[in-house]
């Protein structure tokens, strides 16, 4: 049985798939050419990551399909209830990269409350010859620890953000219409552990309490974060998205800096993306990574291994 892994797959993923007796090919189809590759080659399994769209044409016109799996947690690029309603099986890997999304989260918190992100763009340019008044400009700088994170949508992510949160010493506070409790436990280098139990609250009483919010939740409809949400908010907070772009207003957002009740925003992802707006890309209060959430080599191995598992699971 051949996989096409349409975005790619780690070598490890690959090396499981061929040892239980799959085909895998990993070459980068094109959109438009994906039915015809599938159906010239008799493709029973399709991997992709946010990349490739798979709609109900290709659902449609591709009889071989058996198998369509995400390297990742969103699935807003899948039509999953129409390829579930066709029989098709339809998996991602929800926990695979959760760890490296948070951390990604709080390089950009540790970047937003000590400039890095606008300190690594002028002292190369002025550096040499500003240095003293760039280090006046940068010189009030504030700590994590002791401050409040609140966290909107506590799945995986969610609770892997609060649990990196929870060990550098900060409150956490989450709003989560699904999850009502959750027990978080913090494992420690030594085998030493620490659990803490948590209530969801409402999202307007997180946005009031947070000195710094980070938004984990699916693709939507409507704006989870915007206008009316940032007047609620504390005087100075910091934004984090590294979930999916169009849950936060960005023109509110850039307004909300601009009047100071942003200090600023890490953007892992945009609403326009992949042409993310001038106003964002140039603004000097934001901190930007091209959705690089679990773009690390632990998750794309731990994502290879789990897909492989489930693959192997269903189609052997």
């Amino acid at each position: 049985m051949k996989i096409l892994a349409n975005d790619g797959i780690s070598p490890n993923g690959q090396t499981e798939l061929e040892t239980a007796g799959f085909e895998v090919i990993t070459t980068r189809v094109a959109q438009e050419q994906l039915i015809n590759y599938i159906n010239e080659h008799g493709i029973v399994g399709l991997l992709v990551r946010s990349v490739t769209q798979v709609r109900k044409d290709i659902i449609d016109a591709c009889p071989s399909l058996k198998l369509i799996g995400r390297g990742g947690v969103g699935m807003d690029n899948i039509d999953v209830a129409y390829a579930k309603e066709k029989g098709i099986y339809v998996i991602n890997t929800p926990a695979a990269s959760s760890e490296s999304v948070a951390e990604l989260v709080f390089a950009h918190l540790f970047g937003g409350v000590r400039f890095l992100y606008d300190a690594n763009r002028n002292m190369p340019l002025e550096g040499d010859s500003k240095f003293k008044q760039l280090k006046k400009a940068y010189a009030g700088g504030t700590e994590l620890r002791g401050k409040t994170l609140g966290i909107i949508g506590f799945g995986k992510i969610g609770q892997a953000t609060a649990k990196i949160a929870l060990g550098i010493g900060m409150n956490v506070v989450y709003s989560d219409p699904n999850i009502e409790k959750a027990s978080i436990k913090v494992d420690f280098f030594d085998g030493q552990s620490v659990s803490f139990e948590f209530k969801s609250i409402e999202k307007s009483t997180l946005l009031q309490q947070a000195d710094f919010i980070t938004v984990h939740v699916p693709a939507q409809k409507e704006y989870i974060l915007g206008k009316g949400e940032f007047d609620q908010m504390k005087q100075g907070v910091g934004i984090v998205n590294a979930a999916r772009g169009g849950v936060i207003d960005e023109v509110a957002l850039i307004q909300a800096m601009e009047e100071g009740k942003v200090s600023f925003a890490g953007l892992d992802v945009y609403e326009s993306e992949p042409s993310p707006e001038i106003q964002i890309l140039m603004h000097p209060k934001i901190s930007l990574t091209p959705h690089i959430g679990a773009a690390t080599a632990e998750a794309q191995t731990r994502i290879g291994s789990e897909l492989a598992k489930q693959i192997i699971s269903l189609l052997k």
